[in-house]
């Protein structure tokens, strides 16, 4: 019981991160379910049942705070579909002793992608409004798919980023999309996975704990994606998905590294993270500052990162 309690918390904690950052539940709750010594298909086959539900409410809860542009949703989804199925029977037929490096290097690259993308850039804003090709959404949205299926989570991590640095789709509305996206990729996973490895290995007990926890999380985070400052978050989870995988990776039969090892590189990554934490929140702060408007009732100039540029005044009709 204390684990299935547990089981819902992660749950929970994710899709918050998830409905407000767009992405890491996958992330998260695949990690967590790799370091109780679950198989890793039946670890990310676990993770997709229970996003079905958990992406299902997420993408109602966008749709109606606004955060949904439903041609980007199919754009991508689709495609996406099509990898999320072939990463899991591709999965599925890896042994256990070479899937669960495997997943802990995806992850972990994924981690400090997530880390570095958000903690040095922020979000780019200067394109906003310009529309997002299907020759870019459908390739981005297959690799994601199956990197998502492969790795227990990457739909967000390698679809939310992409689509931000571009600056063609508004932060809230590239986190409403990816989430609400991300059902057609569960549904395709889980089938996939249910093809491959059979519904034996797979503790749906541990399905409906993740499930509640983030069913109940997700109309919360779909509130929280216009509050929450994404390049804070998007660091702190970086760090949380870089210290467990490089501890799973340390400890796996490829490595078996001695605890001197390991706990030198555990201080180094502590290291590194309370820094990028600490400079995305003076970053933030000193971004927000520069928003306030100047006593005289004209904006203050903006800065780089996660703020939006002056206007192109040569752009401007002038009256």
């Amino acid at each position: 019981m204390r684990k299935l309690v547990l089981l819902a918390l992660v749950g929970l904690g994710a899709q918050l991160v998830d409905g407000s950052l767009g992405m890491a539940y996958g992330v998260t709750s695949t990690t967590l379910l790799l370091a109780i010594g679950t198989n890793p298909a039946a670890a990310s086959a676990t993770v997709h049942l229970a996003e079905i539900g958990t992406t299902l409410v997420s993408g109602a809860s966008h749709w109606r705070f606004g955060n949904v542009d439903w041609p980007v949703v199919l754009k991508i989804g689709i495609p996406g579909a099509a990898g999320a199925f072939a990463g899991a029977t591709f999965l599925s037929g890896l042994s256990t002793e070479t899937a669960a490096p495997v997943m802990a290097i995806i992850l972990l690259t994924l981690g400090v992608y997530i880390l570095v993308r958000f903690t040095a850039f922020g979000l780019r804003r200067d394109q906003l409004g310009k529309p997002l090709r299907k020759r870019f959404l459908g390739p981005l949205g297959v690799v994601a798919g199956f990197v998502d299926a492969t790795g227990g989570g990457g739909w967000g991590p390698v679809g939310t980023p992409a689509i931000l640095a571009s600056g063609r789709l508004e932060p809230r509305k590239t986190v409403g999309s990816i989430d609400t996206s991300e059902f057609l990729i569960a549904v395709a996973a889980s089938l996939g996975f249910l093809v491959g490895i059979g519904s034996e290995d797979i503790d749906f007990g541990w399905v409906a704990a993740l499930l509640a926890g983030g069913v109940i999380a997700a109309p919360i985070a779909a509130w929280l994606v216009r509050h929450v400052p994404p390049r804070v978050l998007g660091s702190a989870v970086g760090g949380i998905i870089i210290l467990t995988n490089t501890r799973s990776l340390l400890r796996s039969d490829w490595i078996d590294a001695p605890d001197g090892v390991r706990y030198a590189f555990y201080a180094v990554i502590y290291a590194i993270w309370g820094a990028a934490l600490a400079y995305s929140i003076r970053r933030h702060l000193a971004e927000r500052e520069a928003e306030r408007p100047e006593p005289g009732g004209a904006p203050a100039a903006t800065v780089t990162g996660d703020t939006p540029p002056e206007p192109d005044k040569a752009a401007a009709p002038s009256a």
